[in-house]
């Protein structure tokens, strides 16, 4: 298959291309469906399929006691490719050709109202599809954001900022006392964002993400990271209120 070998150029092995493309066109499925179309042994399913969720390439949600998976963006392709610029050029504009074919597929699925994304990979994919999402002058909102956190996710956090500073997407930040001034002062640095202390002693081990109808619930376990993306306008909006209120009765950082 033709497509199975340009995804196996951005770092996927013959069976994680061939699973991933299958589920890219079922759409929420469970493991039966997808051993039918990817042609890959039963024996072999769950290990391929908790590879792709290492990677941010699958996500599932629980129905009824029953695992129903679902590809993520083939925009999440192009990281892997970008990690191997210099060696695979020539790979990476093969794969941003096949994007609109890839995204058509996923488009004609059926959705799901909420995602689950395991480990870091796959919290960076959860929170980097605000970028696709959102337009110039929309906003992002997080709340109850951890005072403590690995030196791996404030590197990551920068590196995006920069990336939505020069989208025009603006930021409101939210952040649990205890939290280091240096890591706010670095956060109001960025044209659009203003990050503040919430003014309130509560201390939270997860915190949310707020736009448009997106509700992201994320967890930065060390053992396991876990995000619950919940799509529901009614359920973005109550969140989108709790933050309004912590808002007003918080004080700008000095």
């Amino acid at each position: 298959m033709y497509e199975a070998e340009l995804v196996k150029e951005a770092g996927l092995t013959d069976g994680e291309a061939k699973v991933y493309l299958a589920m890219l066109e079922l759409g929420s499925s469970t493991t039966g469906p997808i051993i039918e179309k990817s042609k890959i042994a039963r024996s072999f399913i769950y290990n391929i399929l908790d590879k792709l969720m290492e990677k941010g390439l699958v996500s599932y949600i629980i129905r009824e006691n029953t695992k129903y998976y679902e590809a993520a963006s083939p925009r999440r392709i192009l990281d892997y490719i970008e990690k191997r610029r210099n060696q695979l050029e020539e790979s990476k504009n093969k794969v941003e050709n096949l994007l609109p074919q890839l995204l058509l597929m996923r488009e004609g699925s059926p959705s799901t109202e909420i995602h689950v994304f395991e480990g870091y990979k796959g919290l960076q994919t959860a929170y980097l599809q605000y970028h696709h999402r959102l337009k110039k002058g929309e906003e992002v909102l997080a709340l109850g954001i951890l005072p403590i956190q690995e030196d791996k996710y404030h590197e990551f956090w920068k590196k995006d900022h920069i990336q939505r500073d020069k989208e025009g997407i603006k930021n409101r930040m939210l952040f649990n006392k205890g939290t280091d001034k240096k890591i706010l002062k670095n956060r109001n640095s960025y044209k659009l964002c203003e990050a503040r202390y919430m003014n309130t002693d509560i201390y939270t081990e997860s915190w949310i993400m707020v736009y448009k109808n997106v509700t992201q619930i994320s967890l930065q376990d060390k053992k396991k990271p876990m995000v619950i993306e919940i799509i529901n306008q009614s359920i973005a909006n109550t969140f989108r209120a709790y933050f309004e209120d912590y808002w007003k009765n918080s004080e700008p950082f000095n």
